[in-house]
């Protein structure tokens, strides 16, 4: 089921600035470099963060309305801190899977209608990020469990923020032989004991959980519920590529060319500058001191030691802009705003920077690099196939998983399992498959995101159902809402209500038959 309206002139600002608090200007242009870890084994495949758009514009777009960047219904004060005995290693039994980790969820009694009623459960499950980051901004849970009279549990993923296996950071990431135990299947089951723990915690064994998540962590809701259907009565997923595994996507024909085409619908001219860019950079690298002359014309943090620092870093940036294309002010817009509205006797890097610095805000210099816990994931089981075709505006690339393969062994020590995910969770002929014996399952896309082009857009049951809209962006139906919020994003968050309540009532309607 889809929500569209005629498209809307953009406007040259953007709502996440009534979605976030205000962070630090360091720490919006790190996390550019978390997004898109710009080692080679992670070079085209974007990080699936839910809120990754709202951290890095954190500090620029809240300006204007900071007072409406959170909603009423959150209230950090209603939060509980818990920690959780977590198993290492679930599927073993080997005398050091037994060890454990203390694993972080919070819990929101505040309008839980309690055990005695079996009322829900809205669990959040955590994605490649800290819960510090997600909660803040994922106004789904609280705006809704007053509603519903539920209570909200957010989860925080193994080996992210809080949830740190082996004591600490250094000793958890220290190779693979400790890295092994962090993978999709490990987080699920995590999520499946905590869940236990609570409900038996609260005597609330008959209180029906529905689970929820963004991006990835949408990917884990939508497993989670195939594997765990006696713990999840049913799942919100929103922007889940569970289909762009496995070649199931054609690799060049994706992620980039829809970028392409959100820059393009925002400014031919802007399209045609970037595309122009990339051989202008490899032009002045190529010269005597020309990297000297890039560092110093983009303020690099540090010098650049070849072009493809700063061209993997312009990519991750325009890639993030289209992912986050939010309404009422879309980033796109932002972007090329700046660069065609630069002085027309500028050069074309000169245009290019004026973006950078739209986007990022006036930093005292660009261009960082940092890793995270995503390279590793892309190199153990979420292997995503990315290409860039020839009719982008991005320099062309074809994804060798052969080369990617060896690239992740010569970082990691261990090869990438790239067929996992479709053996494990399913993909290939998917409506076939899940028509047969999924439920209650909601796959929510907004098709400006680059990533929409792996979901699943078209119902496969009366109970796995899409809901897409037009003019949406990544994740955006689970964000905080906003008085600026457009009646299709309106309309669609009301209709995954609606599909939740009617899961709710069919429940209860068998739990009282039953009892």
């Amino acid at each position: 089921m889809a929500f569209e309206t005629q498209l809307l002139p953009p406007r040259i600002s953007h709502n996440i600035e009534m979605k976030q608090l205000t962070f630090s200007l360091q720490s919006s242009l790190l996390l550019i470099s978390l997004i898109f870890d710009t080692t080679s084994v992670s070079l085209k495949i974007p990080r699936l963060s839910p809120t990754g758009g709202q951290f890095i514009h954190g500090n620029y777009w809240t300006q204007g309305r900071p007072s409406e960047a959170l909603s009423s219904a959150f209230d950090p004060k209603d939060l509980q801190t818990c920690y959780y005995n977590q198993t290492l290693d679930h599927f073993n039994f080997r005398y050091d899977s037994f060890n454990t980790f203390q694993q972080r969820y919070l819990i929101n009694s505040k309008h839980w209608g309690g055990s005695n009623i079996s009322a829900p459960i809205l669990a959040y499950l955590g994605a490649e990020e800290s819960l510090d980051d997600d909660i803040p901004n994922i106004g789904f849970l609280p705006e809704n469990a007053i509603h519903f009279q539920a209570l909200q549990i957010y989860i925080e993923h193994r080996y992210y923020g809080k949830s740190i296996p082996f004591g600490s950071t250094e000793v958890a990431f220290k190779n693979a032989s400790t890295l092994g135990y962090f993978n999709s299947a490990q987080a699920i089951a995590d999520y499946a004991e905590i869940l236990i723990h609570v409900k038996k915690q609260l005597h609330a064994e008959h209180s029906p959980v529905i689970v929820i998540g963004g991006s990835y962590g949408g990917m884990l809701a939508s497993w989670f519920r195939l594997k765990y259907p006696h713990v999840a009565l049913g799942a919100l997923a929103s922007s889940a590529p569970i289909l762009y595994f496995d070649d199931i996507v054609p690799p060049e024909t994706g992620y980039y060319s829809i970028v392409t085409k959100d820059f393009r619908e925002a400014s031919e001219t802007c399209y045609q500058i970037i595309k122009k860019s990339w051989s202008e950079i490899d032009n002045i690298a190529s010269k005597p001191e020309g990297l000297s002359c890039l560092s110093k014309k983009f303020r690099t943090c540090r010098p650049l030691t070849t072009s493809s620092e700063l061209k993997d870093y312009l990519e991750s940036m325009y890639a993030m802009a289209a992912q986050y294309d939010s309404p009422p002010n879309h980033p796109v817009t932002v972007v090329c705003g700046s660069i065609d509205g630069a002085s027309s006797t500028d050069d074309i890097l000169t245009k290019i920077f004026a973006g950078v610095v739209a986007y990022f805000g006036n930093l005292s210099c660009y261009v960082t690099e940092t890793h995270d816990g995503w390279a590793w994931q892309t190199c153990s089981d979420m292997v995503i196939p990315i290409s860039v075709n020839n009719d982008t505006m991005f320099p062309p690339y074809k994804f060798d998983l052969d080369e990617f393969i060896n690239n992740c062994k010569a970082t990691y020590g261990v090869p990438p399992r790239p067929n996992w995910v479709t053996t494990y969770f399913g993909g290939h002929d998917i409506k076939l498959s899940l028509s047969r014996f999924a439920s209650n399952i909601i796959f929510s896309n907004g098709l400006r995101d680059p990533y929409s082009i792996g979901g699943i857009l078209e119902d496969i049951s009366d109970s796995v159902v899409a809901v897409h809209t037009k003019n949406g962006s990544h994740c955006l139906d689970i964000f905080t809402s906003t008085h600026a919020d457009p009646d299709w994003l309106v309309n669609q968050r009301k209709s995954e209500v609606r599909i939740i309540k009617g899961w709710m009532a069919k429940y209860y309607a068998d739990l009282q038959a039953l009892q």
